[in-house]
């Protein structure tokens, strides 16, 4: 399987169609940077579950829309580690789906 760090974090990537399991983690819907071989973070998520939250995840739409191409995944049991990935990652990244005007324009 093919990775990739993310704030030194190493995240395996999928296709959304794949099968997934039933345990915990942080997920980046990606697609290609503008650079060969690098990638551009689209929406950061968590989950207690891939098997439940990535195929039926309402920004996957959205974040195709965008670019994205893949599903960046990283299995995190400890719900409080995942809340801290999430966190750095939408800090050091900013991915359109998960700025605040991005949660308001989807309220409105």
């Amino acid at each position: 399987m093919a990775t990739c760090n993310w704030s030194a974090y190493p995240f395996t990537i999928y296709e959304m169609g794949g099968i997934w399991k039933a345990v915990g983690g942080v997920y980046i819907f990606a697609g290609p940077g503008s650079e060969p071989g690098k990638w551009k973070a689209y929406y950061v998520g968590i989950c207690d579950s891939f098997r439940d939250r990535c195929p039926t995840d309402e920004h996957w739409a959205e974040a195709v829309q965008l670019g994205a191409t893949h599903v960046h995944a990283r299995v995190v049991p400890r719900q409080l580690e995942r809340d801290k990935i999430e966190k750095q990652l939408i800090f050091d990244y900013q991915p359109p789906l998960n700025t605040p005007r991005a949660y308001a324009s989807r309220s409105a």
